[in-house]
């Protein structure tokens, strides 16, 4: 595997893009006081070298609750019986193939995964429980934390 490397102008393209990924390259070239050319060229290989994953849209649930109704969104614990390595493998395997689950982290020490997830309601909730929890005989505890409100929500990595 190669090795990157990133110069200020890079870190600069990265920060900006954590910002307002949907910016012109006109205007990110502007931002970050290079040619438009330059700038694509540049996004280009962040992207090709894997430091840039993907865009996406962050949508605002409070304002989508307005019109598809409110979900749930919880914060669950999960520990296992078995920690070998193809044990957590496989539950993290099934875990993230799975659309409910929003986020899953592997963590130590105390549960041995944390996820976020997203329900419809209740009985979405209970039913993904079923199939993700309760149907793996190796998931030997649970415990969810329902979000009452979202403080804040970030995905910026810190560059500097």
């Amino acid at each position: 595997m190669e090795s990157t490397s990133l110069d200020a102008i890079d870190l600069k393209l990265l920060d900006a893009l954590q910002h307002d990924a949907s910016q012109t390259n006109q205007r990110l070239a502007a931002d970050v006081g290079i040619s438009p050319p330059t700038c694509l060229r540049r996004v280009q290989r962040l992207r090709q070298e894997g430091l840039i994953e993907r865009q996406v849209a962050l949508l605002s649930p409070d304002r989508l609750a307005t019109v598809l109704g409110h979900g749930l969104q919880a914060v669950v614990e999960i520990s296992l019986d078995r920690q070998d390595a193809a044990a957590l493998d496989a539950f993290e395997t099934r875990v993230i193939a799975d659309d409910a689950v929003q986020q899953c982290w592997r963590v130590s020490p105390g549960p041995d995964f944390i996820l976020v997830v997203v329900a419809r309601d209740m009985p979405d909730y209970g039913a993904l429980t079923q199939r993700l929890f309760t149907a793996d005989a190796n998931v030997r505890n649970v415990k969810a934390f329902f979000s009452l409100k979202r403080a804040k929500f970030g995905a910026r990595v810190p560059l500097g």
